[in-house]
């Protein structure tokens, strides 16, 4: 009886040190990967001089750690553009795209915690740096999901591409814009794009259908210079105000509509002025105006965003008659104008439902790893997928982060190292899924090739 239990104590024994080792292993795997995100955090690659050079070292190392096969592309010179990929056993299927932008905004500095580029990490593990959340996090958990499944001995069926592209936070037409048309791209026989999503506040994973298109717009307001002091119709100023007063008007009934609950900010169209012009410069003036004189010329610059559903040709004519008509001098032009439809002239979304594959795919993966995805949106700004949306190609953007404020582009951007690991195991999951999915179509389209 006494032999029967020393065994047992024995047993327990060394099941605990075990344990402790397995522990302890994860424990550090863990740590390294937490490292290696803040190493990628700590390179500037903010605009208007992201560095770019010494991003793409730090990718290609990770490639080479990993086994993938890499490869810089510059459609600009010095915007490299860097392309990992994992050979599937069956590399004439379509293939999976994972891309994430290389670029973050600026910071300011003086208004963060912590140095915006220092990755720092305080007591409770949140990690602030500048793209923690856009979205250094989710190139990396790409990786790093990656090297979870090799060393589980994982093989896809599909192959496997992650694109790091730049440019994507001033419009991305030198980065994915110019990935999408290239030869290069047209060989990854992609079939599915994932991308950038948001931080959820809640305990839902936020995912995303399609986005509003950016149109990026100036008003122009001429007249006759007048003195400041005389009274008259049509001057360049009081143009440029009516046109604000109408567009003041539009924005306040979409946004209205927002917060009735009637729709999701991602179904409006937003208006917001983003700079006011107008003025006679003055050297000797202390307000740098000339105060006594009406300008001839006064200009504001929009950024309209809208929904892939809108009818885009009805909201310029609004533009047209309505924001800018001729008949008060006014003129408008275009900085960026991205279409709401794609090359087919459809609206450029992706299907969200059962009667699309990858959608049940991905909604699975993230269940069997213990999440859950909220109802599919529209985003409600702008992302690489867009690009890929326009050639047809079905498109999500998904962020794995909940419990989460959303700090996109705001002061004192930070993860915490536990969403950071745990969005790395959603990813795990997810890549699992799509590189081992067989459509039965593809099946048949093989066998007739044989």
């Amino acid at each position: 009886m006494e032999r029967t239990r020393f065994l047992h104590l024995l047993f327990l024994s060394l099941l605990s040190v075990v344990a402790a080792e397995v522990t302890a292993a994860v424990d550090n795997e863990d740590d390294a990967a937490i490292a290696r995100f803040q190493e990628y955090l700590r390179i500037d690659t903010a605009h208007p001089s992201p560095d770019y050079a010494a991003a793409a070292r730090f990718l290609l190392v990770q490639a080479s750690s990993l086994g993938l096969r890499a490869e810089t592309i510059e459609f600009i010179a010095g915007k490299p553009l860097v392309l990992l990929s994992w050979t599937g056993r069956r590399p004439s299927l379509p293939s999976i795209l994972l891309n994430s932008h290389i670029d973050v905004v600026p910071a300011e500095p003086h208004k963060w915690h912590h140095p915006p580029f220092s990755a720092a990490a305080d007591s409770s593990g949140k990690i602030f740096a500048r793209g923690s959340q856009d979205m250094k996090c989710v190139g990396v958990q790409y990786l790093e999901a990656i090297r979870r499944l090799k060393a589980k001995g994982f093989s896809p069926e599909r192959t496997i591409h992650l694109s790091f592209v730049p440019d994507e936070e001033i419009g991305g037409k030198d980065g994915a814009g110019a990935f999408v048309q290239s030869g290069k791209f047209r060989e990854l026989n992609v079939g599915l794009v994932l991308d950038e999503g948001l931080a959820s506040p809640g305990e839902e994973y936020r995912v995303f259908y399609g986005e509003r298109s950016p149109w990026w717009m100036v008003i122009k307001a001429r007249g006759a210079p007048g003195h400041g002091a005389r009274l008259y119709d049509g001057s360049a100023m009081e143009n440029l105000v009516k046109s604000l007063e109408v567009i003041r008007r539009f924005r306040a009934s979409q946004f209205d509509l927002v917060k009735a609950g009637k729709k999701a900010e991602g179904e409006v169209v937003s208006v917001n002025m983003v700079f006011l012009n107008a003025g006679t410069p003055s050297s000797t003036s202390r307000m740098g105006f000339v105060m006594n004189v009406q300008p001839s010329e006064a200009e504001a610059g929009f950024d309209i965003r809208l929904p892939p559903n809108l009818d885009a040709e009805a909201l310029e004519r609004r533009i047209e008659e309505e924001w800018a008509p001729s008949s008060r001098n006014l003129t408008f032009e275009f900085v960026q104008k991205v279409p709401v439809l794609d090359k087919f002239g459809n609206p450029a979304i992706t299907r969200s439902d059962s009667s699309n594959p990858w959608w049940t795919l991905l909604e699975g993966a993230v269940k069997k790893a213990n999440g859950k995805l909220g109802k599919p949106e529209i985003f409600p700004a702008s992302t690489d997928a867009r690009y890929f949306r326009e050639l047809g190609i079905p498109a999500f953007g998904f962020s794995p982060m909940t419990n989460t404020p959303i700090l996109l582009h705001d002061h004192n951007e930070f993860l915490s190292t536990a969403e950071y690991l745990k969005g790395i195991g959603i990813y795990e999951s997810i890549i699992w899924e799509l590189a081992t999915y067989k459509d039965p179509a593809e099946d048949k389209e093989t066998l007739a090739e044989l």
